[in-house]
């Protein structure tokens, strides 16, 4: 973070500052900010963010041993550090990271790119972070840092040498993007996709694509919007960008597209295509990642940064040394004998489907697919119905082994069983030990395997004992 007196930080707060020691309200602190007393760093700002099952204040005191120089507080603690109090921590947080973030602007360094979409939002803003790192120093958030919390945090790390500063915004609910991206207005935003991930917070898909807006109208006065023409409910967003004087441009598959993608192949090894950019360049990508939806991701990076002066070859030659999208993300483990893909960091009906045409794509002649799958959350009164689909879907792609784990993706289970894998092909498993202890007697040589589900159903783990049992 930037310097900052302990005395302007309570001011912007509006917060009530309480001194410890040797501090002063002159005191400056610029470390860094975090709600995790262990990622606290000497001379670091704690936030004692109350939570569902504890509380951030019980943990000031670890800060402290940890070095913190300030803790935001909604209650005095008694502990030997300077605290601000507040009346909503969470808040303060939002309000900091909009000024801090402003006065770097103020400098006229800075440039602000914004992501969001229903998948595919952590992938961009990795691809962002490789490509823009190379032109000066970028923040980017941490995992996926895109709520309203993570999000405040990444703005927090930027200093006066930043030059680029990449934002992930996501949502499970209408207004919190608007909210998010109001705190720093992007100069370039991303509209990704629009689909069913988080649907139950929206009520439905057109609710999600108003949500996914929000980022369309957050955008700098004067700024570009990058948007998928593959993606009716995205180029939709176009009249409302263009209402508005924004900048856009489109990626995608078709003519219309200023940085398109053709011909493009998935193997075992990565995904590759050719690239059309807005000046008419044919340029091959070759992306070690896996999976055909990340092209629509490497396009949408590649429109971004050309509005930031990259060159399509620069960003190409980038993303090309780009191994993983993210840990839990596509990540190829085991080893030649067993292949495995873990891809259960999240999912929505989208991206489970993508993951399985994946699966299905990259297999060669002897060898098997077997596909782990867990339930998709948020879904609301959609999850039986995509429960259904993705079962059918993992069947008619001739999933070899559908290995089923977990009560709330029974249904899965069962519509591939309706379709017809009722001999074996299909299996279901309550916990992730019992699936375990299966696959380790079912898999054999040449087998491809796929694990697939959101992060609450917990098969993330379950993929990194079965790369680490097959490598």
């Amino acid at each position: 973070m930037i310097a900052l007196s302990l005395a302007e930080i309570a001011g912007l707060l509006g917060g009530t500052l309480h001194l410890v020691g040797d501090d002063t309200a002159d005191t400056l602190v610029d470390g860094t900010v975090d709600t995790d007393s262990r990622l606290i760093a000497p001379g670091g700002i704690f936030v004692a963010k109350p939570g569902e099952e504890t509380d951030g204040h019980r943990f000031v005191g670890a800060a402290v041993a940890n070095g913190a120089a300030l803790a935001l507080v909604e209650h005095v603690v008694d502990e030997p550090v300077s605290q601000i109090v507040v009346a909503d921590v969470v808040d303060a947080l939002a309000v900091l990271a909009e000024a801090v973030v402003a006065r770097v602007r103020a400098a006229g360094n800075l440039r602000i790119v914004g992501v969001t979409g229903s998948n595919g939002k952590t992938t961009t803003k990795n691809f962002l972070l490789r490509i823009l790192s190379d032109e000066g120093e970028t923040v980017a958030p941490i995992a996926s840092f895109n709520n309203e919390v993570g999000a405040p945090l990444t703005m927090l790390r930027v200093t006066e040498q930043t030059r680029y500063l990449v934002c992930e915004f996501g949502a499970s609910a209408p207004g919190e993007i608007a909210r998010l991206a109001g705190l720093v207005h992007p100069d370039v935003s991303i509209v990704l996709m629009v689909g069913l991930a988080h649907a139950g917070g929206f009520g439905g898909i057109e609710e999600t694509a108003r949500a996914k807006a929000e980022l369309v109208t957050a955008t700098r006065d004067g700024g570009t919007v990058v948007l998928n023409l593959d993606d009716p409910r995205v180029f939709a967003m176009r009249a409302l960008a263009e209402e508005r004087g924004l900048q856009v441009r489109g990626f995608g598959q078709g003519a219309a597209a200023d940085v398109r993608a053709e011909d493009i192949a998935v193997s075992a090894t990565g995904t590759s295509c050719l690239i059309v950019d807005a000046d008419g360049q044919r340029l091959p990508l070759r992306l070690q990642v896996l999976g055909a939806h990340h092209i629509n991701n490497a396009l949408a990076a590649i429109a971004a940064v050309s509005v930031l002066g990259v060159s399509t070859q620069d960003a190409i030659s980038r993303l090309e040394t780009v191994e993983i999208a993210e840990r839990w993300r596509m990540q190829p483990m085991g080893g030649d004998r067993v292949r495995i893909i873990n891809d259960a960091y999240n999912a929505s009906p989208d991206s489970m489907a993508a993951a399985l045409r994946t699966l299905a794509q990259i297999v060669e002649p002897g060898q098997r697919t077997v596909a782990v799958l867990g339930a998709m959350s948020e879904l609301g009164e959609n999850a039986g119905e995509e429960h259904d689909r993705i079962g059918l879907l993992a069947v008619r792609l001739n999933i070899q082994r559908i290995v089923v784990v977990g009560a709330d993706a029974r249904r899965l289970f069962l519509a591939a069983i309706g379709e017809g894998s009722w001999d074996g092909e299909a299996v279901f498993f309550p916990t992730s030990d019992e699936a375990f202890a299966y696959l380790q007697t079912e898999l054999r040589e040449g087998d491809r395997v796929l694990v697939k589900s959101s992060n609450s159903a917990g098969l993330r783990h379950l993929g990194d004992r079965l790369g680490e049992s097959f490598s």
